[in-house]
């Protein structure tokens, strides 16, 4: 049996599971000028997917990366959300 498929599965779905949080965890304690962080750190794992010679490796690391990239836009997006109220906005 091959089982890396599952297990690619598996480890997308908890590390797309995990961004939404660290995503309101940097938007509640540094706003939304913490969004290179997520860009550096991004193109640093895509790179590093093109690097290693694991398939599996490289492409969790892949996944990994663009989650970080797409994490940019839902910084931006919790922003708004904690605007509307539906997320506590950080008391100074």
């Amino acid at each position: 049996m091959n089982y890396v498929g599952i297990l690619t599965g598996a480890a997308t779905f908890l590390i797309i599971g995990l961004s939404h949080p660290v995503v309101i965890w940097a938007e509640y304690h540094f706003g939304t000028r913490c969004w290179w962080a997520f860009l550096l750190f991004g193109l640093g794992a895509v790179l590093a997917s093109l690097l290693v010679g694991s398939t599996i490796l490289s492409v969790l690391l892949g996944v990994l990366g663009f989650c970080s990239l797409w994490g940019i836009h839902e910084l931006f997006q919790q922003r708004k959300r904690v605007e509307r109220g539906w997320f506590p906005r950080k008391k100074q």
